[in-house]
């Protein structure tokens, strides 16, 4: 099935007579005929949900379809971004390991990796996804265990070279993960140019109409974990009565594990409720990637030609330093996020914010209505001044989430609000 189809139908196969529609199992619990059978779900040897704070009908199936629609052998519905990116890392490291960050990532995650996890005893080395291969390989140690990057970068929209950074990490035996929220499986796939884990925060695109927080891990079933840098997949787990991940598991080792070990540590599991109404962003996704796409790229055009813009990010334009790179990444287009720095700095960038009408000034992105947020004084708050510099931020630094609306009526929206500023 084509992407579109896939967006649809996948998941969830209704037998006969039964709802069209996914249901909604609002259970945390399930009934079982016999104490041996569910012995055999704690074994792991059957299939079946023993407890709804490691997995659900409802969520198994919109976990079965962002896997299918990422192209993965399975996936882990979590309660939000963050904590994906936090299961996709703690699932292979522990205290005293190391991993690689291209900088240019979101704020949120910058602090998760350089503040949170460096309490947890694991470092984090992070690189101008720009640098050169030299540069990147001098950071390998031998306690690495991961490279992390994404797709398109919040907000600073540069574009992960995916390609090259999984060839340096595979050559020092370690996986390549990715965040792939602002993109999505709608215009690139990750695995196909070789990153082994993708990550989501569902929360944006996938949802769509900023109904529901929650994320994603997703497992391509490529990387080989028992090379000798991951005893955690290839050990006896005793807390599982002595499961060997990759021996049992095969292929789908890596995401067996978060689910079993680390969602049954940290019950971190989205309600079936939200998983329901994820889906239903989901069916839609293709649709509203399309209108997204078109939209953010006559946005930018315009922005790129007012007076008053000192610069814009998006890499849809010819001249953007990442075109290059969309091209081969995002051929179809790179997301509704645009971002552009006003000439005066934050003061003016404030009266812009404030005089906008149509646009929301809200802490949010990827909604089907478009939204404005400046995001040193919000969102990247907690960075340090090179920090920000490092994720692309200036201090007029301005993400516009272009939405589904009427072109005419965001571009009109917008020349208002510039000529206020």
């Amino acid at each position: 099935m084509k992407i579109d189809t896939i967006a649809l139908h996948a998941g969830y196969q209704p037998g006969n007579g039964q709802p069209h529609v996914l249901p909604i199992y609002q259970s945390t619990t399930y009934d079982y005929d016999s104490s041996e059978h569910i012995g055999k779900l704690f074994d792991l040897s059957v299939d079946g949900h023993m407890y709804s704070r490691i997995s659900n009908p409802t969520v198994a199936c919109v976990e079965e379809k962002i896997a299918a629609l990422e192209g993965g052998v399975g996936a882990l519905c979590t309660s939000s971004g963050q904590m994906a990116c936090m299961i996709a890392l703690l699932n292979i490291l522990s205290a005293g390991d190391h991993f690689i960050s291209a900088a240019a990532i979101y704020g949120g995650t910058i602090n998760l990796f350089a503040v949170t996890l460096k309490r947890l005893g694991i470092e984090c080395s992070f690189v101008d996804e720009n640098a050169s291969d030299e540069e990147v390989e001098a950071l390998f140690r031998p306690n690495t265990k991961a490279v992390f990057g994404e797709t398109l970068a919040n907000p600073a929209l540069a574009v992960f070279d995916i390609e090259r950074f999984a060839r340096l990490a595979h050559r020092h035996g370690v996986p390549l993960i990715v965040d792939n929220t602002f993109a999505t499986p709608v215009l690139c796939r990750p695995f196909d140019f070789g990153a082994d884990i993708v990550v989501h925060s569902t929360t944006k695109y996938m949802d769509g109409h900023a109904v529901q927080v929650g994320g994603a891990v997703v497992d391509s079933g490529n990387f080989p974990w028992d090379n000798g840098n991951f005893p955690g997949l290839t050990e006896a787990d005793e807390s599982y009565h002595g499961v060997r991940y990759v021996h049992d598991f095969g292929k789908k080792a890596y995401i067996v594990k978060a689910r079993v070990q680390l969602m049954r540590d940290f019950g971190a599991y989205p309600h079936a409720l939200s998983a329901f109404l994820l889906n239903l962003g989901l069916e839609t996704l293709p649709l509203r990637m399309e209108r997204h796409c078109k939209n953010a790229l006559e946005a930018a055009k315009f922005l790129e030609s007012h007076e008053k813009v000192e610069f814009v990010n998006y890499p849809g334009l010819e001249k953007d330093r990442y075109h290059a790179l969309q091209q081969k990444y995002l051929p179809n287009g790179c997301a509704g996020v645009v971002s552009f720095s006003l000439r005066g700095g934050r003061e003016r960038a404030v009266r812009f914010i404030d005089s906008l009408q149509l646009a929301s000034n809200v802490v949010h992105v990827a909604d089907i209505r478009t939204l404005v947020l400046h995001p040193a004084s919000s969102t990247h708050r907690q960075l340090t001044d090179e920090q920000l510099a490092g994720a692309g931020i200036t201090p007029g630094l301005i993400r516009l989430s272009v939405g589904c609306e009427d072109l005419s009526d965001i571009l009109a929206d917008l020349e208002q609000a510039l000529a206020k500023a």
